[in-house]
């Protein structure tokens, strides 16, 4: 059978699981991951975090062990998450070290709830690279018009950062623009720029449900004919964008410094209407130097030989993307309207779950201390 994860990996694309337990953490599924089936990376979110506490009882020790001790259900949340990351920064050092420090990352999200505060945002970023204490942890911070400085100052301290819920082209440039400022403030700080890294993350799926029910609203031919297009167009040029700001002055004095490309990442790309290919985002994003987080489904559509994988997918038929995203505005999408939604309602979701962590920390907490 074709290793189709195999292919993926050899195209250039970075495999990292879109998942974290304390259980794959303990019975080694994680570190099956990275050994069996090409997994160099993990990315966590508060969504996923609360749904391993609400499901598991791994965390039960720990939890009575703060709860006794009178920590706040807050700090006993960072606690425990931040254990988990640490634990998952270990399993993936091998990945780490065979990559020169590109891949092998895990990454941990500040508290969502911050995401319109610049100044609290990097305080947060600080506290939790302080926590988890591991040189292959990423802190994600989301591209919010508050979040986009914070990006540059976290960089400027050294502080190695994945950008988290991208959506548009023009907030695509700002994050780029903040990646060179804060690499530009850190070389000047004395940091070491080889040791330094970021992704770019787009949130791919969510992209089509959000166009898709404003397609089949305006219900016309050809508004129908762009449903499940949205997404891969947008993300494709975004890769031009890409590559746009690597063929630039900017970047070859930083590149010359020992920096290295901030990577975009395909983030949220399991399909969520049925009807669509399980591999939809993963075959047509195919590109060198890009990171795509699957979901353990997606993972094993791949593994179970599903999938039309081509080298650098991502590059073709550039002009169709264009046509995809003109096409939109003509059928009446306001595709700006789009990517701002997507972003309010991508920090909304993420407090939604912080704060159903808190509360099942919260009732495990009373439950245990008795």
């Amino acid at each position: 059978m074709t290793d189709r994860l195999a292919d993926l990996s050899a195209a250039g694309v970075s495999i990292w699981l879109d998942d974290i337990s304390r259980e794959r953490l303990i019975t080694g599924g994680l570190d099956a991951l990275r050994r069996n089936q090409h997994v160099v990376g993990v990315t966590s979110n508060p969504t996923i975090f609360a749904k391993a506490l609400a499901e598991s009882e791994d965390y039960a020790d720990q939890v009575r062990d703060l709860a006794l001790r009178g920590v706040s259900v807050e700090e006993a949340a960072r606690m425990i998450t931040t254990r988990d990351v640490r634990w998952a920064c270990d399993v993936m050092r091998p990945a780490y070290d065979a990559s020169s420090g590109v891949d092998g990352r895990v990454s941990i999200e500040v508290d969502p709830r911050l995401a319109y505060s610049t100044e609290k945002t990097v305080a947060e970023a600080r506290q939790l690279a302080w926590l988890v204490d591991r040189d292959n942890a990423y802190i994600k911070i989301p591209a919010t018009g508050e979040g986009v400085p914070a990006i540059a100052a976290t960089l400027a301290e050294g502080i190695s950062v994945n950008v988290t819920l991208i959506f548009g082209l023009g907030r695509y440039e700002q994050v780029i623009d903040a990646f060179m400022t804060g690499l530009e403030k850190a070389k000047a700080n004395g940091h070491d720029l080889a040791k330094l890294v970021s992704v770019a993350s787009f949130f791919v799926s969510r992209v089509d449900t959000e166009v898709d029910k404003r397609l089949d609203r305006i219900g016309t031919p050809e508004a129908l004919a762009l449903r499940g297009k949205a997404a891969n167009a947008n993300a494709q040029l975004a890769y031009q964008v890409y590559e746009k700001s690597l063929d630039t002055d900017r970047w070859r004095a930083l590149a010359a410094a020992g920096a290295r490309p901030q990577r975009p990442l395909w983030a949220s790309t399991s399909t969520k209407n049925p009807d669509y290919s399980p591999t939809l985002y993963v075959d047509t994003l195919i590109g060198r130097d890009t990171v795509n987080t699957l979901a353990q489904a997606s993972i094993d559509a791949l593994a179970a030989g599903e999938g039309d994988l081509r080298p650098d997918t991502v590059l073709e038929d550039v002009a169709d993307a264009q046509a995809t995203i003109a096409g939109l505005a003509e059928a009446g999408v306001d595709f700006d309207d789009v990517t701002a939604t997507l972003e309010r309602e991508g920090v909304e979701s993420f407090i939604a779950s912080f704060e159903d962590a808190i509360a099942t920390l919260a009732k495990k907490s009373r439950e245990l201390a008795h």
